[in-house]
């Protein structure tokens, strides 16, 4: 099952690249996604109905790491098409539009989001509550009360799979807008604003912080490989006193510029080789 998963997440990361290809409008791309990705769950789900789980870390694993990844991206797309079906056509008025747009997110993702204790659980990469939060039926009252969780289907949603797909799309949405202003406020060659005040300050851009931050997860060097990219992303941020955003999608970006995808390690690797020779 879990091969099954990951192609199903193959599949939309495939999706996505074919249809960012196409001549299609913002709004007619973002439309295709919200289609594409309510059959998927659809189907999913009536899979997951006829042949359940076969062990529990299967079913948290579901709904922690698949699930939420499917419907973040829905309801960003969703999201899009409603942004985008209001922005204004004038030139002069759109920095305004989308400055207003991230300033009603970022009031949003404090208010659902960023104040509650799952957050700060999921952001850490704790596990040990992990059969409360990611197995069916296992919620309190008390914390969905003033919540829509009685109005969803309850045999295909544990609440804090939802949780994490808003984060997800909240990050999504923040990349995005913050890619809609007529003079970029980040690109991939972005050098980060350096505190002046701070022990330790990343000169290099976001992207290339970024790059190497999955090399030393996906190569194992720190911890074996057991702490997870969030962690280690959480760990720079703090040392460097950065905010990277959403990291995955920065990634999943990466992975389809053209030339050199890993361009901040040939660099490094480069710097290093030079320094070699010039110290013979």
């Amino acid at each position: 099952m879990k091969q099954f998963y990951r192609n199903i997440l193959l599949s939309i990361e495939k999706e996505e690249k074919e249809v960012s290809r196409s001549k299609k409008s913002i709004i007619d791309e973002a439309y295709h996604m919200v289609s594409y990705l309510d059959r998927t769950l659809i189907d999913l789900k009536e899979k997951m109905v006829s042949n359940g789980f076969e062990s529990i870390m299967e079913e948290i694993g579901f709904f922690k790491n698949v699930k939420p990844h499917i419907l973040g991206r829905l309801i960003y797309y969703n999201k899009v098409v409603r942004i985008e079906s209001s922005s204004p056509t004038n030139g002069d008025l759109t920095d305004a539009y989308y400055t207003e747009q991230i300033k009603v997110l970022n009031k949003e993702y404090k208010k659902h989001v960023t104040g509650s204790d799952f957050y700060s659980y999921y952001r850490s990469g704790r596990t040990d509550k992990d059969e409360y939060f990611f197995r069916l039926g296992n919620f309190n009252y008390f914390d969905v009360i003033n919540s829509f969780f009685f109005e969803v289907d309850r045999d295909f949603s544990t609440f804090y799979d939802y949780k994490v797909a808003r984060i997800i799309s909240y990050e999504l949405l923040q990349s995005y807008l913050s890619s809609k202003f007529t003079k970029p406020t980040f690109s991939e060659n972005t050098f980060v604003d350096i505190n002046e005040d701070a022990e330790f300050s990343w000169t290099h851009s976001k992207n290339a912080l970024i790059e190497l931050i999955y090399a030393l997860h996906i190569s194992r060097s720190v911890s074996n490989g057991k702490i997870g990219l969030r962690r280690i992303s959480e760990l720079f941020e703090d040392i460097f006193e950065v905010s990277l955003g959403d990291i995955h999608h920065a990634f999943y970006q990466m992975k389809f510029r053209g030339g050199q995808r890993a361009r901040y390690l040939h660099h490094l690797k480069s710097s290093l080789e030079q320094y070699m020779d010039n110290e013979l």
